[in-house]
C-alpha cells in the first residue's frame, strides 16, 4: 500500500509513463530536433595536422645533454663535479692526517730539548709540513764566533737521535743580525752564518747515525730576519741556527690533487701553510723528471 501510494505520487509530479513491452525498442523525442535547427559543419580550409607522434608505445623519453646527472641519487650536480669532490676530500683528509703526523714529531723533539726551550735557548714550531728547531745565539756561540759551546755538543747529539727517527730532508740554516762583521776569520755575515751552520752539521753527524744525504747546509746572513734590527732584542732573535725538517707529501696522487687544489681553490691551499718557506719547495722533483 505504500508503495502504491508513493507510484500516485510520482504520477502526479511527472505525469503517467507509457507501458512498453519489453520486445518493443524504446522510443524516444529528440529534443534538439524540437527546439535546435540542425547545424551544418563546413570544412576547414587548411587540412594540416600539427600534433604528430612516432611511437606511442614509447614509455620513456631518452634526453642527451653534455653532463651526466645522477638524478636517483637525488643530486643535481655532474657526475664529473661530484668525482673531482671526492677526490679533492680525500687528498685533504691525507694532508691533515700527514700534518697531525708532523705535529707529532714536533712534540718528541720538543720533549727531547724541554730544557733549553725553557731556559729561552731553543725553539720549535711546526707549519704545515714543516718542523724548525731554532737554535738562539744565546748560549750556543760566542760573540762573532762559529765555535759552538761545550754545553750544545750533548743536546745536539740528543737531538741527532730523535732527528735519525724521522722523516723528512734536513736543512741547516745560519742565519745573523745586520750588524755588519769584518773579522780576519770572517770577512761578512755570509762566513759567519754559514760557519754556524757547518758547525752544527758536523755535531750532528758525529757517530754516523744520521744520513749525511738527508742533511743540506746554508748561510742566509741577514736576508731572513725574524724579528726587527732596530732593538738589541729583535737582533738576538736573528742571530741563530735553525734545523728545518721538511717531510713529504705522498705519493704522486697527493701531489697532483694539491696542484689542483692550488689552482682551483687557493685560499683553502694557502689555509694548509705548505709553502710558507721559499727556500724549500713544494715539490721536489728528481734529477729524472727535470727537463
Amino acid at each position: 500500500m505504500k508503495f502504491k501510494r508513493l507510484a500516485g505520487s510520482m504520477t502526479q509530479a511527472f505525469g503517467v509513463q507509457n507501458v512498453l513491452e519489453v520486445k518493443d525498442p524504446p522510443k524516444g523525442t529528440s529534443i534538439i530536433a524540437q527546439d535546435f535547427s540542425p547545424g551544418r559543419p563546413d570544412p576547414t580550409p587548411i587540412n594540416e595536422i600539427y600534433q604528430h607522434t612516432d611511437d606511442l608505445t614509447e614509455l620513456s623519453l631518452e634526453v642527451k645533454t653534455a653532463q651526466e646527472y645522477d638524478v636517483e641519487a637525488g643530486d643535481n650536480q655532474p657526475k664529473e663535479a661530484l668525482a673531482e669532490a671526492e677526490k679533492q676530500q680525500v687528498v685533504l683528509e691525507k694532508i691533515e692526517q700527514m700534518i697531525q703526523q708532523t705535529q707529532q714529531d714536533a712534540r718528541d723533539l720538543a720533549k727531547a730539548l724541554q730544557v733549553q726551550i725553557a731556559r729561552g735557548e731553543v725553539e720549535v714550531e711546526t707549519t704545515g709540513r714543516k718542523i724548525i728547531i731554532r737554535i738562539r745565539e744565546k748560549g750556543s756561540f760566542a760573540s762573532g764566533s762559529a765555535e759552538l759551546s761545550g754545553n750544545y755538543l750533548p743536546l745536539l747529539q740528543e737531538m741527532r737521535d730523535v732527528l735519525a727517527t724521522k722523516e723528512g730532508s734536513i736543512s741547516i740554516q745560519g742565519h745573523t743580525d745586520t750588524i755588519p762583521i769584518s773579522t780576519p776569520r770572517f770577512r761578512s755575515n755570509w762566513e759567519l752564518s754559514s760557519s754556524r751552520a757547518v758547525s752544527v752539521a758536523m755535531a750532528i753527524f758525529e757517530g754516523n747515525i744520521l744520513n749525511p744525504n738527508r742533511v743540506e747546509v746554508s748561510g742566509f746572513a741577514d736576508t731572513r730576519p725574524i724579528a726587527s734590527n732596530a732593538s738589541a732584542e729583535g737582533r738576538a732573535r736573528n742571530r741563530r741556527v735553525e734545523i728545518v725538517i721538511q717531510q713529504g707529501l705522498g705519493g704522486e696522487d697527493v701531489k697532483q690533487g694539491l696542484r689542483e687544489l692550488k689552482q682551483n681553490d687557493p685560499a683553502l691551499f694557502d689555509s694548509l701553510e705548505l709553502e710558507s718557506d721559499k727556500v724549500t719547495p713544494l715539490f721536489n722533483l728528481d734529477s729524472t723528471e727535470i727537463f
